[in-house]
């Protein structure tokens, strides 16, 4: 199991923003799709946003597209993402994912078994109205 160092999350208002953070090891973090994935109660997983690392290419789930940013940092083997104009939609638990390459293709999909063993703890993000 990858280990993940996940950070960042809480609560905020409507309109407000949140960044996200995702340590791993240098081995793990070269050449590899990481990303955050996100469940709201009753709903289904979904992509927030993916990054390959070796090239920085980006890819975002189509609800957060233009107000979420995902990036990278080299020297820590860190990936951000940072999340701005935030709506009470945006409320759930965010897990972040090294090695998932569904996050960094066109068509994204994520079973149970996925979800365990490539995804993170878990950050919560609450928005409120």
């Amino acid at each position: 199991q990858v280990q993940l160092v996940e950070s960042g999350g809480g609560s905020v208002q409507a309109g407000g923003s949140l960044k996200l953070s995702c340590a791993v090891s240098m081995y793990t973090y070269l050449n590899n799709c990481m990303g955050w994935f996100r469940q709201a109660p009753g709903k289904e997983r979904e992509r927030v946003a993916g990054i390959y690392t070796r090239d920085s290419t980006t890819y975002y789930g189509d609800s957060v597209k233009g107000r979420f940013t995902i990036s990278q940092d080299n020297a820590k083997n860190t990936v951000y993402l940072q999340m701005d104009s935030l709506k009470p939609e945006d409320t759930a638990m965010y897990y972040c994912a090294a090695g998932f390459w569904p996050l960094c293709r066109p068509n994204f999909s994520i079973t149970d078994t996925d979800a365990k063993q490539y995804g993170g703890q878990g950050t919560q993000v609450t928005v409120s109205s």
